[in-house]
């Protein structure tokens, strides 16, 4: 009787073994829907935490040039010189530059230069990046990052 019923199995191509019903992958893509619309929002606020950490690491890397061109200069440069004071010396340093204090000056991570004002509102200079949207204020990743 089992070799009638194998044989009846080949010949129909019945052998109960069936694919995925319509449901069963409905059901498959709405999990993965409901873990990517979990997921996707942390990982692109991280995203942005690292853009706002890169423009804080680049001001204080800044900070650090400026303190040694305030070294070898006597001062600060002011808001005429600029950055670019770090790069190309200014008339007014005169024999004491002894730069250039960084290889380049780069736009922030939104692809904008920063802004340097001296004296500044809190320091003797004042290094900005206005965040994401380029505006003053803001907040979250549109806030702006002030040195000091």
């Amino acid at each position: 009787m089992d070799v009638v019923k194998m044989r009846t199995q080949v010949v129909t191509g019945s052998n109960k073994s069936k694919g995925f019903t319509l449901l069963e992958l409905l059901v498959v893509i709405v999990i993965i829907g409901l873990l990517a619309a979990y997921v996707g929002p942390k990982y692109f606020s991280q995203l942005g935490k690292s853009e706002v950490t890169m423009a804080k690491a680049q001001i204080n890397s800044f900070e650090k040039a400026l303190d040694t061109y305030r070294l070898d200069v006597g001062r600060y440069p002011n808001t005429e010189e600029g950055m670019n004071a770090l790069l190309v010396a200014p008339p007014t340093a005169g024999a004491r530059w002894n730069g250039p204090y960084l290889p380049k000056v780069p736009s922030d991570p939104w692809g904008r230069p920063y802004q340097y004002k001296a004296p500044g509102a809190k320091a003797e200079f004042e290094i900005t990046s206005l965040g994401r949207d380029g505006q003053p204020g803001g907040s979250g990743d549109d806030a702006d990052i002030v040195s000091q």
